[in-house]
């Protein structure tokens, strides 16, 4: 594999396939359909041509709207073949979040699933930019218009630091914010992580439950298979915990992408215990942190470990993870090959491994950072410092080396002067043989900071004035005195990003 043009333009990862003679195996599967690499080979270049057929210039952006289908590989690597600049979006979101996705980034077209032409077509008529949609007839092609380009197309020739793609942010911390990535991001992350961590190989068939708009879903669904060869195994619509479990009995996958809640969502699934899970060799989990008691269940249900690790949209994938064999629960592991990571201080002092309490602010470095963030120089400036990108999480560096998150630097909640992290409550209450899953945040009651959980409950089970003080009482005898949850609310639900990251922000409000 030639790494350097791959640096260039990442469009090429189809053609490495190609040259190594892998035209006719499986890049993606799903219910009753699969695509060969020659199949994505051949889509992407249609896409390019008929970009370029219709005045699409280098560095224009192409809104994409589309479920986990070989479409989306199309619309993606062709977007990037042709020069223009993909940008692909939650197709969960709200109809007035569409304005703002095909608004912010001077949109010139969108592609787009007929299911999600009611959202994202309003918007896209309001700035009169063509709007390209999948006929759903075949997970081949994108109506007659692509089916009329070229099946072989010359990738525009590009530079490493020219923009590639765009994301938007989950908006777990409020608007969502673009996201410029470069050529040069996405072979970092396939090398150091997707190799260097999960071992991956031509032979693994990888399946993840989070969707391809995110950037921990690319990585696991577009460019770890096709940069190792190996198969991706494809779900449409919503993530749910029974469809993720058909999807590993049907397709046999080795290697499993999800995040804490649906993981812990598989695990409560009244069938699970006759699944047969034996394919998989490892699972990777990212988006929140994994609590030790889920990784407990799923690794006596499966026998297999969960690599739980952070990632960003900033910094395309995982940058610090555990490892197989070297798993520490309640950790985020070590950086990853190729990555370096430093707790800093308030004023962005780096805080020295040996100091008596190594707690602060995680920041990174590496080769997939952001470029910039678009239209918010201010929130960039805040952000990126040298080769740095100040995370926002806050961590403690144990004394093995391996980092303990926290919770974000702005969920800390602040106890009579002492400093409480609510992932040490959350941890503490996901123990209790009643507690499914709880989030924590700081409220405001008569001017002083209060804890609050809201709590979702196992086996139908209802909360009461008992079960809070026994949850208290919980809390009590393994954590200090004051890292308790003086409130306990009660809930079936928790608000929730597209991956299923908390929003805390919207629980305080």
């Amino acid at each position: 594999m030639n790494t350097d043009a791959l640096r260039r333009n990442v469009s090429l990862l189809t053609d490495h396939n190609l040259e190594a003679g892998r035209a006719d195996k499986p890049a993606v599967v799903a219910e009753g359909r699969s695509a060969t690499f020659a199949d994505i080979h051949r889509l992407s270049c249609r896409m390019a041509s008929r970009l370029r057929a219709d005045g699409v210039r280098r560095g224009e952006r192409i809104v994409v709207v589309l479920d986990d289908t070989p479409a989306f590989h199309a619309a993606f690597l062709g977007s990037i073949r042709a020069g223009a600049v993909p940008v692909p979006v939650n197709f969960l979101a709200r109809p007035e979040d569409f304005h703002h996705f095909v608004g912010d980034s001077y949109a010139v077209q969108v592609i787009t699933d007929p299911g999600f032409l009611d959202k994202v077509g309003p918007a896209a008529e309001q700035v009169g930019i063509p709007v390209h949609v999948n006929d759903g007839d075949t997970a081949l092609s994108l109506d007659g218009w692509l089916a009329e380009g070229d099946d072989e197309v010359d990738p525009l020739d590009s530079h490493p630091d020219d923009p590639a793609f765009w994301l938007y942010s989950s908006g777990s911390t409020g608007k969502p914010k673009g996201v410029i990535h470069s050529q040069r991001d996405v072979l970092g992350t396939c090398e150091n992580y997707a190799v260097g961590v999960l071992g991956l190989q031509t032979g693994d068939i990888t399946f993840s439950t989070t969707k391809l708009f995110h950037a921990y879903g690319l990585g696991n669904g577009l460019s770890f298979p096709l940069f190792t060869g190996s198969t991706a195994v494809q779900m449409e619509g919503r993530p749910a915990a029974d469809a993720a479990l058909d999807m590993i009995e049907a397709h046999r996958p080795t290697v499993l992408f999800s995040v804490p809640t649906l993981y812990n969502a598989m695990l409560n699934d009244p069938s699970i215990d006759d699944r047969d899970l034996s394919s998989l060799r490892v699972g990777a989990s990212a988006a929140e942190a994994l609590p030790p008691e889920v990784w407990r269940r799923w690794q006596a249900r499966t026998d297999t470990e969960i690599l739980d690790g952070i990632g960003s949209t900033e910094m395309l994938h995982i940058y610090c993870s555990n490892r197989p064999g070297e798993v520490v629960t309640g950790t985020s592991g070590r950086a990853v090959p190729g990555y370096e990571v430093e707790l800093r201080d308030d004023q962005g002092v780096r805080i020295p491994d040996d100091a008596e309490d190594p707690v602060g602010e995680l920041y990174v470095r590496g080769e997939s950072r952001l470029a910039t963030y678009w239209h918010n120089a201010e929130k960039t400036a805040g952000a990126i410092f040298g080769e740095w990108f100040r995370s926002g999480d806050r961590y403690h560096r144990r004394d093995d080396g391996t980092f303990a998150y926290e919770g974000r630097a702005d969920d800390m909640m602040k106890m009579g002067g002492l400093w409480v992290s609510p992932i040490e409550v959350e941890n503490r209450l996901m123990e209790h043989e009643a507690v499914s899953e709880a989030a924590v945040v700081g409220v405001d009651v008569d001017g002083l900071m209060t804890i609050k959980a809201f709590v979702i409950l196992r086996d139908d089970r209802v909360g009461d004035d008992a079960l809070a003080a026994d949850l208290q009482a919980f809390c009590k005898e393994e954590l200090l005195r004051y890292q308790f949850p003086r409130l306990v609310d009660f809930v079936d639900d928790l608000p929730r990003t597209a991956t299923g990251k908390i929003q805390r922000f919207k629980l305080r409000a």
